[in-house]
């Protein structure tokens, strides 16, 4: 009679070997009077067996759980390395990820291992290692499902460089499987170590084999969703001022955190006619690669803009609105916009839906009093009033978009009181940096990291201190 075979559980083939006994045996039956021994009832066998496939999909099933709540590359492949440890019982390991596409990303990441241990372990020849082995026989048309070394100082075979390294680490044993998916195809490769001659038993391979097929097809979403960010940071970087300009009597500085699908948070500062300077902050609606690039069409809009009539900040932006509601109707931004005459200390600005600047100096620390007004699209015909400001020598103008707000998690007024308090407290031994300014109300409004973590709000600070 052949054994029932049980429903598949989260996506894992539910067929696996005989299990050992997982479960306590039946009571054993008392030996006859001539001490034969009495055979088990069949349907024990059957029960043990059942308990022991249930135990097993039981187990892969919460390890991947653990490992598909997992958001990060590293934090998955974490996960990885410490699941497998304690399927092939083994207390150290490294998974080396190099998808077969070229694109990347390239990493290393060990278990147990410090980085010193993965240099050493680097400096073994490719073709020594049975990470290497594995990575680069994957377009062949047989590459090895797993490789394992049971006794790696007994093999008078192994490179001597890798023995070295065994020594010096402290390693004798390892197994290593391929990481493959469907679609991406070879991702990379993970290895575990043991500390004396060991290795896997059947049961074990297959339950890691079943994993690790698992984990790579998680892994292979991440890797694309890496890929994803990287494109568009790189495109962000791309758009936004490499550098900002030298100007006679002002310095400046900025601050940008993006949030990890990417933003429409921008600024600028560019050089004008007759020793002027334009400096604007501004916010598109949205993320994703396609905020970004509106972000960058209307940030090069409002430059030409700048250049053609600067000296009217309302003038900009209102140009600025025309083209975001013929070239963007379903999009909407806030922009503020400064036109500044160094020389004269002397800043004429104007916003849409924007916060107002604020002014640091040594007798002051006020908000720009601007007119309320509304996001550049919102209106059938956007118009405000411009403001003119003339800021002390050596005092900081703060000009920042609502993601530093936003990200405190406060209502509005609240935000903004953490904002004035912040820059209120900057310590007098740096307010002529304006850098320095920037850094300080950026880690003050918004402590225990939360300046630098993910976060859908993108925070930029553009700081310009007048001499």
């Amino acid at each position: 009679m052949n054994a029932p075979h049980l429903p598949k559980v989260a996506g894992i083939d539910s067929t696996v070997p005989s299990p050992a006994h997982t479960v306590a045996p039946s009571a054993a039956v008392p030996p006859s009077a001539d001490d034969s021994p009495v055979p088990a009832p069949p349907g024990a066998l059957i029960q043990d067996r059942l308990a022991g496939w249930v135990s097993d999909l039981t187990t892969l099933h919460e390890l991947t759980e653990r490992l598909t709540r997992t958001a990060g590359l590293d934090d998955a492949l974490r996960e990885l390395l410490r699941a497998g440890s304690a399927l092939v019982g083994a207390r150290r390991g490294l998974v080396v990820i190099e998808p077969a596409d070229g694109l990347g990303p390239a990493t290393t990441v060990g278990l147990g291992l410090a980085r010193a241990d993965l240099g050493h372990i680097e400096t073994v020849p490719r073709g020594a290692t049975s990470y290497g082995r594995i990575l680069d026989a994957a377009g062949s048309q047989d590459p090895p499902a797993e490789i394992a070394q049971p006794d790696l100082l007994a093999d008078d075979g192994l490179d001597p460089r890798h023995r070295e390294v065994a020594a010096r680490i402290g390693y004798a044993a390892s197994y290593a499987l391929p990481l493959a998916a469907e679609d991406a195809g070879r991702i990379g490769a993970a290895v575990w170590l043991y500390d004396e001659p060991a290795e896997p038993t059947e049961r074990q391979r297959h339950l890691v084999g079943l994993y690790a097929r698992h984990a790579a097809e998680h892994l292979a979403r991440l890797i694309e969703l890496d890929r994803a960010r990287t494109t568009v940071d790189t495109l962000r970087e791309e758009l936004m001022p490499s550098r900002l300009p030298r100007v006679a009597g002002v310095q400046l500085a900025a601050r940008h955190r993006t949030g990890p699908r990417g933003g429409g948070d921008w600024h600028d500062a560019l050089p004008l006619p007759d020793a002027a300077l334009g400096l604007a902050v501004g916010s598109v609606t949205g993320s994703g690669p396609s905020a970004v690039a509106a972000m960058g069409r209307l940030r090069a809009s409002l430059r030409a803009y700048a250049v053609m009539e600067g000296e009217d900040p309302v003038a900009v932006l209102s140009d600025l609105e025309l083209l975001l509601r013929l070239t963007e109707p379903a999009r909407s931004a806030t922009a503020l916009f400064a036109y500044c005459e160094p020389a004269l200390r002397k800043v004429v600005l104007a916003g849409a839906g924007h916060s107002p600047p604020l002014i640091v100096g040594e007798r002051r620390t006020e908000f720009v009093e601007t007119s309320l007004s509304a996001p550049l699209g919102m209106l059938a015909c956007w118009e405000a009033p411009s403001v003119e400001i003339s800021p002390e020598p050596g005092e900081t103008v703060l000009l920042y978009t609502d993601g530093l707000l936003h990200r405190t998690g406060d209502p509005m007024d609240r935000a903004f009181a953490r904002l004035h308090a912040a820059a209120a407290s900057v310590p007098k031994g740096i307010r002529d940096d304006p850098g320095a300014i920037a850094d300080h109300v950026l880690h003050t409004v918004l402590p225990d990291g939360l300046d630098a973590v993910d976060s859908d709000e993108d925070v930029v600070i553009l700081a310009a201190r007048f001499a």
